[in-house]
């Protein structure tokens, strides 16, 4: 599909996606509202096996970020150690010992879910709130404590990277998925992959699978990337998911589809105004195996972020239950 000017795709786009007081003045979930009790219900009962399955990448300083934006790897030190203890310097009576650790990180430094509060669009935020519900102290409205409950139902696997990509595994930087991929991917995969309302979509480009075969990050952070076209806001809005993630850095494609300068223009349109959480950096490696083994693409996600109060993304350790 021809894309236009950047500014006339983003107006067409707000007019057709746009959710605002969709669940009233007050909401701070957004389309996760597509998600409720029956929903999770029925996805617990898809438990077959019980096999667990975290979606995470480890949280380490030899992670994906290369600085954009401040962006930096999670740094881990320890504060007491065993080596304190066996040393007798931890000052503890009757030989009690122990270690203690901290972590110092960007909130979006690995595996996570975008907020509400994360981007804007002209200066709005979801629902039609100024943007300014964000300042110093975090986002005083649509915090990312809000959404601890509600990652919890039925998710489903979208393995574009095996089912479209040349090599049955992969797809290159720059591909943008559009509608008829995920149409084909979920045709080529089976009824358990059918979406509905209220689930969690995720989606495979196996990018990950080629950092790990080349050794290196390289430049996965904030650079070229296979992810869903601009195009694909139609489908994502008319499914009524409740939220999707990809194994990308940033979800969308990169290099953007518009000749014009812009930055995240899916995500100016997802998050603001249809008001879809995003995720990223979600290792989808061993669930794709597991899911082309057993023909079954679909299990209960279980994906709450870490409850940071005012945060406009958090970190997570996804877990898909087979």
């Amino acid at each position: 599909m021809t894309l236009g000017p950047i500014e006339e795709e983003l107006a067409k786009a707000r007019a057709a996606y746009r959710n605002w007081g969709r669940w009233g003045a007050d909401d701070v979930l957004g389309t996760l509202n597509h998600l409720d009790d029956a929903k999770r219900a029925h996805a617990a009962g898809l438990v077959r096996r019980g096999r667990a399955i975290s979606l995470a990448l480890e949280f380490n300083e030899d992670g994906p970020q290369r600085g954009f934006r401040g962006r930096i790897n999670p740094v881990h030190y320890m504060k007491d150690t065993g080596t304190d203890a066996a040393a007798e310097r931890q000052g503890f009576p009757h030989g009690f010992g122990g270690a203690d650790d901290h972590i110092v990180m960007p909130l979006q430094a690995g595996t996570q879910w975008d907020g509400l509060g994360h981007i804007y669009d002209n200066k709005l935020a979801w629902n039609g709130r100024s943007c300014t519900i964000v300042n110093g102290n975090g986002d005083s409205v649509t915090g990312i404590e809000h959404m601890a409950d509600d990652f919890v139902g039925r998710g489903v696997l979208l393995d574009v990277g095996r089912v479209v990509g040349e090599d049955g595994m992969e797809l290159p930087d720059g591909f943008a998925i559009t509608e008829e991929h995920l149409r084909a991917t979920i045709e080529a995969q089976g009824p358990t992959s059918s979406v509905r309302r209220g689930d969690i979509v995720l989606i495979r480009t196996g990018q990950i699978n080629r950092v790990r075969r080349n050794g290196s990050w390289g430049e996965y952070a904030a650079g070229a990337a296979p992810g869903l076209s601009f195009t694909t806001l139609g489908w994502l809005h008319r499914t009524e998911i409740a939220a999707a993630a990809t194994d990308t850095w940033g979800f969308e494609v990169r290099p953007y589809e518009f000749p014009d300068p812009c930055m995240s223009p899916l995500h100016q349109i997802a998050i603001p105004n249809m008001g879809l959480p995003l995720g990223e950096m979600f290792d989808l490696e061993a669930l794709g195996g597991d899911c082309e083994a057993d023909g079954v693409y679909e299990f209960l996600l279980v994906a709450a972020p870490l409850p940071v109060t005012g945060a406009v993304g958090a970190p997570v350790n996804p877990i898909a239950v087979k």
